[in-house]
Formats: structure tokens, C-alpha cells, sequence
């Protein structure tokens, strides 16, 4: 059966088309992180969580929140984090309060990269999602994205 066929579903249909276009938006971003900054697409999301976290209540992302908000198990979170950390772009240390805690913070280096990154990250999301409007099954879905609401980069001159 093809992805096209009748038998499927609207539902499966527009799951199919989903997919298809994260794999296409995720694969154009590691081609773009990977030449410009030596980045996979799971580096760059985990680098830009943690840059968000803040020293006030709630601040610091304990690993299973971190693992839920870059998409990855537990145990995959923990191995990136020591990659990350190995290559000197993040931090860890024990949380002051509760000595059993360990926060995560991104380094000076890692700060300096993600900056020097996020341009890239928008300008080939940008690309992706407008080669994407050019494919009849995913345009719809392009325009979801862009009607949420959310400010999208627009092109990078």
C-alpha cells in the first residue's frame, strides 16, 4: 500500500503527512547545524533548553524534563549531556540545596556557539518550510505552523 492509497484513513493521511514533514524540516536543520557549527539537531535543541533555564523558582530542568523537551529518553539525554559536556559547552554541578541534585547550565562556549548557531537554525527552518509549501500534501500543514501565532524568522539576508 502506497501513502496515497484510498484505504487510508484522513487521519492516517494527515499523520503521514506530519511525518513526512518533520523528517524533511529536521533533516534540512542537521545538514545546515552540522556544516555551520559542528551541530546535530538534538545538540542545538538541547543547548537552546538549557540556555532557558534561570536561577529563580522552577529555573533549573531536572533530566527527565530536559529528556521530555528535547524528545529523547532519559538515558539518551544523559549521554548527550556528557557529549555536550566533554566537548566544553555545558556544565554540571551539585545543586546547592539538595546534594543528590545535579544541574546542567550551557558553558561561556556553549552560550557562544548556540548565538552563533540560532540564525542558521531559522534561516534553514525557513527554507525547509518553504520548500515544503511547494508539495500540495504538506502546504496545509505549513500554514498551521505559520497561523499559530508564533513569530517565524523570517529570510536571513
Amino acid at each position: 500500500m502506497t501513502a496515497t492509497a484510498p484505504s487510508l484513513t484522513a487521519l492516517a493521511h494527515g499523520w503521514c503527512a506530519l511525518s513526512l514533514l518533520h523528517g524533511r524540516i529536521e533533516s534540512h536543520l542537521e545538514r545546515a547545524l552540522q556544516a555551520g557549527h559542528g551541530l546535530s539537531v538534538r545538540e542545538y535543541s538541547l543547548l537552546d533548553v538549557l540556555s532557558r533555564q534561570h536561577d529563580g523558582e522552577g529555573g533549573h530542568l531536572q533530566m527527565k524534563q530536559v529528556a521530555d523537551a528535547v524528545v529523547l529518553s532519559q538515558s539518551a539525554t544523559t549521554r548527550l549531556v556528557t557529549r555536550l559536556e566533554d566537548r566544553g559547552l555545558l556544565l554540571r554541578y551539585l545543586c546547592p540545596t539538595d546534594r543528590r541534585g545535579i544541574y546542567t547550565n550551557v558553558s561561556e562556549e556553549g552560550l557562544r556557539l548556540l548565538e552563533e548557531a540560532r540564525p542558521t537554525n531559522e534561516a534553514a527552518l525557513r527554507e525547509a518550510l518553504t520548500e515544503a509549501t511547494e508539495d500540495p500534501q504538506l502546504a496545509p500543514l505549513v500554514r498551521t505552523i505559520e497561523d499559530t501565532g508564533v513569530p517565524m524568522a523570517g529570510p536571513v539576508d
